[in-house]
């Protein structure tokens, strides 16, 4: 009989706000420079919680939010930021 596999998908696995904390700094700690890794964290935090709530809570329209979280995204300090604040969570840098 064949393997069967399903599709992971990290949204699946983000059931609170620490989840996705932790997800965020892993993908920050790992992004290569260019922040990636960040955009792609952020759009599936953003996925995981309601994307239309999440645009509204930003300040944001919803289609600006998923073509800024797209693969070919690229969201803007203030973007993310705002974002980052809709999601309760804040910016810290640490040496």
């Amino acid at each position: 009989m064949p393997e069967s596999f399903t599709r992971w998908d990290a949204v699946d696995q983000l059931r609170c706000n620490a989840d996705a904390r932790y997800y965020l700094e892993a993908a920050a700690e790992e992004d290569p420079g260019d922040g990636s890794l960040i955009r792609a964290a952020l759009s599936d935090i953003a996925r995981a919680h309601n994307m239309s709530r999440l645009a509204l809570d930003a300040g944001i329209s919803r289609k600006g939010l998923y073509k800024a979280l797209s693969e070919s995204g690229n969201p803007s300090f203030s973007t993310v930021m705002r974002i980052a604040r809709a999601l309760g969570m804040r910016l810290r840098i640490s040496a």
